[in-house]
């Protein structure tokens, strides 16, 4: 039944592809341009040789991802996921009227000039943002401005692709404080004799002793989960204000999803010994996840809107259907 249904899947979209695909202008001349486009940065895209030696500024951008047991590794993820939103809203995108639109190459040669400077500088992420605007422009120079503009959601989520690295440890070490702060104060509520000292954590025979790191602190969930909420406030939600709720509640609901991590692991320790509280740490990443998520969810249920109100991304006449 479940493999009959994936068949059924893939059928749709198969026979969906092969119908838009013809009606598509400018296929070639897009595919051609943007291919020039991404070897201008992948032969002259880093000159921060004494960092990666690397010419290409997409093997820069893999090695970022890479690093610190991929903290940033959502980056690969994210032109996909951009890739199947550009898919759902198809009609909204392509069925209209598709013309070149010659003063979009003004676009393509600001990103132009922005990488020059972002060489120079030896900032690659400056190269980054250039480039994914080169190609927003290549897109409206074929396509159109009307094209631009429906599809700036989801292509602003491109800039999640943009490693943060050493650029993030403003947002990391508030968040260990705050993190170390409030799960240390719950299990003390508990009855436990737990002490904090920065942002360690030890008993008070000092037994044992956990060091909420950054990748504690819930940068790596927070990214994660603010993307998340970008498109699912974006997708699901019509009014302004609902969006920015969804958008804001990813750092307090990063928080409270490495709150409660940190204090099972601490509890954990607490009853069973600290190996038993190591191999939580280790093993329960995804409580993290787990936690955010069922309040994510809780949070939408509660910002619902009126039945009257159709997703985003349906056409008026599949919502008087």
């Amino acid at each position: 039944m479940n493999n009959a249904k994936q068949l059924g899947i893939l059928e749709e979209f198969r026979l969906e592809f092969q119908a838009l695909w013809p009606r598509i202008p400018n296929k070639g001349l897009l595919f051609c341009l943007s291919t020039a486009w991404f070897l201008l940065f992948h032969w002259w895209g880093n000159s921060t040789f004494g960092y990666v030696r690397t010419p290409s500024l997409l093997a820069w951008m893999l090695n970022a991802y890479r690093a610190n047991d991929w903290d940033e590794g959502h980056g690969v993820v994210v032109p996909f996921i951009v890739l199947g939103l550009m898919w759902w809203k198809r009609r909204e995108l392509w069925d209209g009227l598709l013309t070149l639109w010659p003063p979009a190459l003004g676009i393509v040669a600001g990103a132009l000039g922005l990488h020059v400077v972002g060489y120079l500088i030896q900032q690659p992420r400056v190269s980054i943002v250039a480039m994914f605007l080169g190609l927003y422009g290549l897109m409206g120079f074929c396509w159109g401005s009307r094209f631009l503009r429906a599809c700036w959601f989801p292509y602003v989520l491109l800039a999640f692709c943009i490693p943060l690295g050493s650029m993030a440890e403003w947002v990391t070490f508030p968040l260990r404080m705050l993190v170390t702060y409030l799960s240390v104060g719950l299990v003390q509520m508990l009855g436990f004799d737990v002490l904090r000292e920065g942002s360690l954590i030890y008993d008070v025979q000092r037994s044992y002793r956990y060091d909420v790191a950054p990748a504690c602190s819930g940068i790596r969930s927070l990214m994660s989960l603010l993307a998340l909420t970008v498109i699912f406030g974006m997708t699901t939600f019509r009014t302004a204000w609902r969006r920015w709720v969804m958008v804001l509640a990813a750092v307090p609901l990063a928080v409270l999803g490495n709150v409660a991590r940190i204090t099972f692991t601490i509890l954990v320790t607490e009853l069973f010994g600290q190996s038993y509280g190591v191999s939580v740490e280790q093993r329960f990443g995804f409580v993290t996840f787990a936690v955010a998520i069922a309040c994510l969810l809780l949070l939408e249920q509660w910002l619902r809107e009126p039945q009257w109100a159709q997703p985003l991304g349906k056409t008026q006449s599949e919502a008087k259907t």
